[in-house]
């Protein structure tokens, strides 16, 4: 299991890398649920002005 982690002496490397890439990742869902949060908000505000 160590020899897996320590990915033939490339670990330095290759562990940042895929932590960089989960937390743009993790970023990217953050930033697209709170958009969509915002755009039901403008939707359902535009709804109302144009019910009135």
């Amino acid at each position: 299991m160590s020899e897996y982690l320590a990915m033939g002496g490339h670990a330095a490397f290759i562990w940042p890398a895929w932590g960089l890439t989960a937390l743009g990742v993790a970023g990217l869902i953050a930033f697209v649920l709170a958009e969509r949060r915002a755009a039901r908000k403008r939707l359902a505000r535009e709804e109302t002005e144009a019910g009135r």
